[in-house]
């Protein structure tokens, strides 16, 4: 099966973050998923329910030979058995021990219900521009032609940090 190259981004604001964030990548390998390579870690300070710990997050360049709702089903399965907690008892925007939201598809759009790629909010996020822009600055959005390095400078309120152990 031909393989896609992917972009995904990994978000952890409980326990020990950055131990979140390598057990996520390391099932995602097991599973198929082949990362290639690996921004920094960030810590970021939350952006829309802002009453709870900063993130750590870092965006992965990886390859596949699932399909795209596949690969959806294969996040959402790491993050159930890491204990994602969804659902009506869960926080939205809230607290979370592993979030992984799928940036990039190779070209692919897709607007769907479950699913819509390029992910609409990455342009209006820094903690997922900034390290996608490190390991892919001269990566251009698919839908609208524009470097995504472009779309940082009006992003600097928003807090971010490389993060040191």
């Amino acid at each position: 099966m031909p393989q896609k190259l992917i972009f995904l981004a990994l978000g952890s604001n409980l326990g020990d973050r950055a131990r979140n964030l390598q057990s996520a990548l390391e099932r995602l390998e097991t599973a198929g998923v082949r990362v290639l390579l690996r921004s920094s870690i960030y810590e970021t300070a939350p952006q829309e329910f802002l009453d709870q710990p900063w993130f750590l997050n870092q965006v992965v360049k990886a390859e596949t030979g699932l399909f795209p709702l596949q690969l959806l089903r294969l996040t959402q399965r790491v993050e159930r058995e890491m204990g994602r907690e969804r659902g009506p008892a869960a926080i939205p925007k809230g607290p979370r021990l592993i979030d992984i939201d799928i940036l990039l598809f190779g070209h692919t759009v897709i607007d769907t219900p479950q699913l819509v790629i390029p992910h609409p909010a990455m342009l209006e996020r820094r903690f997922v521009l900034e390290p996608l822009v490190e390991i892919a600055p001269d990566l251009r959005h698919p839908t609208i032609g524009k470097l995504f390095a472009s779309a940082l400078p009006r992003l600097k309120s928003q807090q971010i940090r490389l993060w040191h152990p």
